[in-house]
């Protein structure tokens, strides 16, 4: 079965003001059409896109949308017509065949989702018509044109139409044809193949699937697009922890500090525990295993390594991983020396090798009151937590 997506997005903006067209605005920094046909770019139901947009904007749509965004199921870009149903018809004309379903949304409905074109593709091909929306919330009443009251309608049986809407090929191109012989004009596609006799199935949308039309709207938008984001994060948590003996005839070095005291840390390394702590906290994050698994004590190739460096691998591991890292904190444990003034250095030096900002990393500095290998001054312990969050890219 062969479906081919029409978007149209002809509107000139005219009620959001301004210079710029709405379907071009940034949410988020990506224009709202190329969020919308972003959605149909990555859908599995959808063959080919027919993108219909104001003819002076034709070039300029493919340079500045279709490839920058990598739209490559764009296989048409048409000028529109006065009404959107205009419009769509252009965008229908040239679908062409072999084509079985047609699926039309707005441009300007950037929260629309795979789930929602797959079931909207599916209940045409089986029923002829399907069309996404959501029951009405709020008392819907019939007026007269000066805004006099006639009827109060039953809510329970109302629902917004929204867009996806989809059809079978051959029914659309009949209710557009009887549409354009009468000269009718309808706000939605549905409507017209309802003229025809058809039924057309309602599918349960999401009340977060506006149409952007209005600057009420686009701070709408904004909202939704942050929640958005939040949920395509999988929030994370790891904890470290690191000790090293204190041995003489080594450099002191925490937090790639080298901090003046008589005797360093005993380690194949640099022995620098601070950042081993914040290694294995990541890596736990990351559910990577620990710092030895990755660089073994074995290895000469990390003998007198500066741990720094080791860091920063870490922090390219978990990139790789689409993994963010929001917050450091660590406790590091000693009887001396005195540490509190270097542990701003201490956070800097680890905030600048995660490029992170450095009021995300916290350094404490804890005697242990006389207690344990580290009262006894035997050498160094750290604990250290760190927070991140994992982007979904598929959600």
């Amino acid at each position: 079965m062969k479906t081919v997506a029409i978007i149209p997005a002809g509107g000139s903006g005219r009620r959001l003001g301004g210079d710029v067209a709405k379907q071009y605005l940034l949410l988020g920094g990506m224009p709202v059409l190329a969020r919308t046909l972003a959605v149909f770019q990555k859908s599995a139901v959808i063959d080919g896109i027919i993108l219909v947009v104001p003819a002076g904007d034709l070039a300029a749509v493919r340079k500045q949308v279709v490839e920058p965004y990598d739209l490559t199921k764009v296989s048409a870009v048409v000028a529109g017509g006065k009404e959107r149903q205009d419009s769509v018809r252009n965008g229908l004309a040239a679908v062409g065949r072999p084509c079985d379903v047609v699926v039309v949304h707005d441009g300007v409905r950037p929260f629309v989702t795979g789930d929602m074109i797959a079931r909207a593709v599916e209940a045409a091909a089986r029923g002829g018509a399907a069309a996404i929306g959501v029951p009405a919330k709020d008392t819907i009443k019939a007026a007269t044109d000066a805004q006099i009251v006639t009827a109060t309608l039953p809510r329970q049986n109302l629902w917004q139409t929204q867009t996806p809407q989809a059809f079978q090929y051959d029914l659309l191109c009949r209710a557009y044809d009887l549409a354009a012989r009468d000269r009718f004009y309808a706000t939605d596609d549905a409507s017209l193949v309802e003229r025809l006799g058809a039924s057309v199935r309602l599918l349960a949308g999401t009340y977060d699937n506006i149409k952007i039309t209005t600057p009420e709207d686009r701070v709408i938008a904004e909202a939704f697009l942050v929640q958005q984001e939040k949920n395509k994060m999988t929030f994370l948590c790891g904890l470290g922890y690191d000790s090293h003996r204190f041995a003489p005839g080594r450099k002191l070095v925490l937090g790639g500090v080298d901090i003046p005291f008589e005797r360093g840390l005993a380690g194949h390394s640099d022995a620098d525990a601070l950042v081993h702590a914040v290694c294995d906290a990541l890596l736990g994050m990351a559910a990577a295993g620990d710092i030895g698994r990755h660089f073994p004590d074995t290895d000469p190739a990390y003998r007198d390594i500066s741990s720094l460096l080791l860091l920063e691998r870490v922090g390219k591991m978990l990139a790789d991983r689409n993994i963010a890292i929001h917050h450091i904190d660590a406790t590091v444990m000693t009887e001396k020396p005195k540490l509190s003034p270097y542990a701003p250095l201490m956070a800097a030096n680890i905030a600048k090798t995660l490029r992170m900002p450095q009021s995300a990393v916290n350094i404490k500095a804890k005697t242990n009151e006389g207690m344990g290998f580290v009262g006894r001054g035997e050498g160094v312990a750290v604990e250290a937590v760190a927070t991140g969050a994992e982007r979904d890219e598929n959600g």
